[in-house]
């Protein structure tokens, strides 16, 4: 399959949004986006590097987010969510409809519409943690794991700086608004490589593809809900990578370090210039890092 290939795959009554790039009988993998981000997060460019280095590549909206389901209702705001999870650890009458483990079975269900029995997958932030999940419930899909600016979910470990969490709520009540306060986080979060033209034109293309600032309140529940894998994490055997940036101030470099730790015979890689996302100058760092995991025996 040498053409673009997009469909829905079902998960119960959640629907999920993916395509698929490049030649089936290559290696697969699948791109797992982060906390309200779509899949077109992953650009053409992104997407042909990875497939001219040998790779047939899936990406994903992620529940929530782009054409994927939504969840009905109107979900608390991200600040109330986040002050009592400061004050408590605690959700209390919070509820959250789903969790990673629900988002890992989303990525199963991608995967048995495209009739993948195994795949590399590359989580970043949000999921990096599902992809912890999948390699720790259902590590028999996986053929490597790579988890990118992510953390273990234990308490203290991870953290935001104080600037850096005051922007991850959406805000805007117009396009140009959601835009700009948008563009503003990522440059607080991007580091040394942060590049203004290019977040603008991501944050465009998102809000014209499918504003809806709901799915990331839902997608906090559900990560918190969630809890610590670092128990779960030592026994993670699959071939594993762990990639963060030493500038991120949204997920510290401590997150990254302890998933690291954990996990047996992970390798560590971690970038100067690199803060919370993925820069371009970076990407075919990113690419021959999978194929070395890749060529890594299971």
């Amino acid at each position: 399959m040498s053409a673009q290939y997009s469909g829905t795959a079902l998960n119960g009554d959640v629907e999920l949004h993916f395509d698929a790039h490049g030649d089936d009988s290559n290696p697969p993998v699948l791109f797992i986006n982060g906390l309200g981000s779509q899949l077109i997060n992953f650009l053409p460019e992104w997407v042909h590097r990875f497939c001219e280095a040998g790779f047939y590549v899936i990406r994903m909206d992620n529940r929530d987010v782009g054409l994927s389901s939504k969840t009905p209702g109107e979900p608390p705001s991200i600040e109330r969510v986040l002050e009592r999870w400061t004050k408590t650890r605690a959700l209390g009458e919070f509820d959250a409809p789903y969790d990673l483990s629900d988002m890992a079975t989303d990525c199963l269900a991608v995967l048995d519409a495209l009739q993948i029995e195994q795949t590399h997958i590359w989580g970043m932030s949000m999921g990096g943690m599902i992809a912890q999940t999948l390699a720790i419930e259902h590590a028999d899909r996986l053929r490597s794991m790579t988890t990118v600016m992510s953390t273990t979910g234990e308490i203290g470990v991870g953290r935001s700086t104080p600037e850096a969490a005051t922007v991850l709520a959406p805000a805007g009540d117009d396009r140009a608004a959601v835009v700009e306060n948008a563009v503003s986080a990522r440059r607080l979060h991007g580091g040394a490589l942060f590049d203004e033209e290019w977040a603008v034109s991501l944050e465009e293309a998102a809000y014209d593809r499918c504003h809806h600032p709901q799915g990331r309140v839902w997608q906090v529940l559900a990560v918190l809900a969630s809890g610590s894998r670092a128990e779960q994490l030592p026994l993670v055997t699959l071939p594993t990578m762990v990639t963060h940036g030493r500038m991120d101030p949204l997920i510290q470099l401590d997150g990254g370090e302890a998933t690291a730790a954990l996990i047996p015979g992970a390798e560590l890689v971690v970038y100067e210039q690199m803060g919370h996302d993925t820069p371009e100058p970076l990407w075919d760092c990113y690419v021959a890092d999978l194929q070395r995991l890749a060529d890594r025996p299971q």
